[in-house]
């Protein structure tokens, strides 16, 4: 082989090369690790709903619960304990203020800026906050926009009102803004107007390939809208069958001013997780939805599998596949884990 040249592992041979002796120890398997995964890697999201001293088990989410400020507060020190860097917010607005024009996501004093205040109050800025930006849990037809007369969502009013929402929340303390909506051109329409309200450094991070998903359901429990639901959500989120598109959506949204990107959902979307790291080479992220979370308890529950090597196993995934960081409802359990 010349210098320069490539290495070509066809020119090797048995037994001069055994690829087991690297892995024949601990200590070597430990040593030869193409993929690390820590804490670091993992946001938490969490649930809140209205009262105090709440706490709502969500039948569909085994272990994952609704919780009232107060205690939103407590579980945020419990991921800056754990290493946890970053928490994701989702709010079961009450039935009664939920709108035809989702006007409670514009209440500085909504269930999302009292939490994202407790937690600013609780740990300062120890911990980053990142909130969901989208209607869905504050409509009373559980669509993420503002609907017409026929149930078609309206994409530039709804962007009107998705900038509204981000200011607020960027107002209470917010780092991260993240849209969940995929309207065209939100991201553009929401970097402008932080950028002109003062909020330079809250950072958004794009639900740039959100696909229409079954893997939804326990989701939409968790922030009271599956009930509410009328229609579907395919003339917005994307078709599972695309990825060009895919990629298509990250250009526009990096270009409008996203700071990272997300791929929702994430163990059956990790092809699109390598093709969109390796076309940008941005932060990347992934989220483990609701569905996702629920079939690894139903399996381990059941027998199928040893809870913990499932867990551990599959976000590795993610970060083998080129993600940044891993959005999932196993991020406290994941981080006792790999701490121990």
């Amino acid at each position: 082989m010349r210098r320069g040249e490539p290495y070509d592992c066809t020119m090797t041979t048995f037994p001069r090369t055994r690829l087991r002796r690297t892995r024949s120890t601990a200590w070597s398997r430990a040593l030869y690790r193409e993929t690390i995964l820590t804490p670091a890697d993992l946001i938490w999201p969490l649930f809140v709903t209205s009262g105090k001293a709440v706490e709502e088990p969500i039948g569909s989410l085994p272990g994952v619960s609704r919780w009232s400020v107060d205690l939103i507060a407590q579980r945020a020190k419990e991921a800056m304990a754990l290493g946890i860097p970053c928490l994701a917010l989702f709010p079961n607005t009450p039935a009664g203020l939920r709108t035809e024009d989702g006007q409670e996501a514009l209440d500085p004093d909504n269930l999302m800026c009292r939490a994202i205040k407790a937690i600013r109050d609780a740990c300062g800025d120890q911990i980053g906050v990142l909130t969901d930006v989208a209607l869905d849990p504050y409509t009373s037809h559980g669509q993420d926009g503002l609907v017409d007369g026929h149930g078609y969502v309206r994409n530039d009013a709804t962007v009107d009102v998705l900038v509204g929402q981000s200011l607020n929340q960027a107002a209470a303390g917010a780092d991260i803004i993240a849209p969940s909506d995929m309207m065209d051109g939100r991201i553009g329409a929401i970097r402008d107007a932080l950028e002109q309200g003062g909020h330079t450094n809250v950072q958004i991070m794009s639900y740039a390939a959100k696909y229409a998903s079954a893997f939804y359901g326990p989701f939409r429990d968790a922030v009271g809208s599956k009930g509410l639901l009328k229609g579907d959500k395919k003339t917005y989120q994307m078709d599972p069958a695309n990825t060009e598109e895919a990629l298509r959506e990250v250009a526009l949204d990096l270009a409008e001013g996203a700071d990272s990107v997300m791929v929702k959902p994430g163990l059956p979307y990790l092809d699109i997780v390598r093709r969109v790291k390796e076309a940008f080479e941005v932060p990347v992220f992934a989220y483990q939805v609701s569905g996702e979370y629920a079939m690894i308890e139903h399996a381990a529950a059941a027998g199928a599998g040893d809870r913990d090597a499932l867990v551990l196993e599959t976000l590795l995934a993610f970060k083998r596949a080129g993600c940044s960081g891993v959005l999932t409802y196993h991020a406290a359990h994941a981080a006792r884990l790999l701490g121990a």
